[in-house]
């Protein structure tokens, strides 16, 4: 193949119009330019190409045959350069997000309303998990990056921005009033009927370690999917629930439900936002980062 593409990209606008004025004009070259570069690839290809015409120029066989192959190579090209200007623009794209039940609900789903009515050409991919798993996502390359909640186990691989700050409490309904007003020592938990999140993540993993650093080892009597199912059984007094204070605010506010207080403040947490510097990810996610940063 000839060392320079720019004969090709000639070469197309000539076969195209069939005309070296024309093609001149196109390229914004001039047509001695033109004439120059046609004959350049004709010697380094060692074929003719074109023959002169009363219309201006014509392709040979050969030179046919070979338009055919540049106008589909070339003709892709400028298509992918369109649909990269478009990417560009956020007229398209991809946005993979990875995030829990809790930072979706009470974080992010403002903000992807936002970004969708500002850019309802780019498809938002949120793949709900908790926080291990987005992490894990994350360092397979599988998302632009997660919004999940402290701790972040291996984060020192990722940048992490803190967005937003949460509280953990444990809430309990009427048939555990004795509690209420009540300054309780964080080992009473031990006797209560807990009821805790089930599998690996954060909000339980950071609950048992706090207690344990405190000489309590809890022994949930219920373990369930969700804050908002821990929430219900709570409700219902079949247990003191641990969740995230945002989850039981309605009933919290109502008087259906009431917060334990302890001798011993729980820390809060932060909702973060964590992504692989190391890796790349879309304009239409740089987007939406930056929405993020302005919030």
């Amino acid at each position: 193949m000839t060392g320079n593409l720019e004969y090709y990209k000639v070469f197309y606008h000539a076969a195209k119009n069939g005309s070296l004025t024309m093609a001149a004009a196109e390229l914004s070259i001039s047509q001695p330019a033109v004439s120059q570069a046609l004959k350049q690839l004709e010697l380094s290809l060692k074929v003719k190409l074109f023959v002169r015409s009363a219309k201006g120029i014509r392709l040979t066989p050969e030179g046919q045959m070979l338009y055919e192959h540049v106008k589909a190579g070339y003709e892709q090209i400028l298509l992918g350069e369109k649909r990269l200007s478009s990417m560009l623009q956020l007229e398209f794209g991809e946005l993979k997000i990875g995030a829990s039940d809790m930072t979706l609900k009470y974080y992010l789903l403002p903000l992807l309303e936002e970004y969708h009515e500002r850019f309802p050409g780019i498809k938002v991919t949120v793949t709900n998990g908790p926080t291990p798993r987005t992490t894990r996502l994350l360092k397979r390359g599988e998302i632009d990056f997660g919004v999940v909640s402290t701790p972040v186990v291996g984060g020192q691989d990722f940048h992490v921005l803190p967005v937003r700050e949460i509280e953990d409490v444990f809430v309990a309904g009427l048939r555990f009033m004795q509690y209420k007003n009540h300054m309780l020592d964080l080992q009473e938990l031990e006797s209560l009927p807990i009821i805790l999140l089930e599998g690996d993540t954060s909000t339980k993993n950071y609950m048992t370690q706090f207690l344990a650093a405190n000489g309590v080892e809890l022994h949930p009597e219920f373990e369930l999917a969700t804050s908002d199912m821990i929430v219900q059984f709570a409700l219902r007094s079949l247990g003191v629930g641990s969740v995230v204070r945002d989850f039981a605010q309605e009933y919290l506010e109502d008087g259906r439900l009431f917060e334990l207080r302890f001798n011993k403040i729980i820390p809060k947490r932060q909702i973060c936002v964590i992504r692989d510097e190391k890796g790349s990810i879309s304009r239409a996610a740089l987007e939406f980062l930056q929405m993020i940063k302005e919030t």
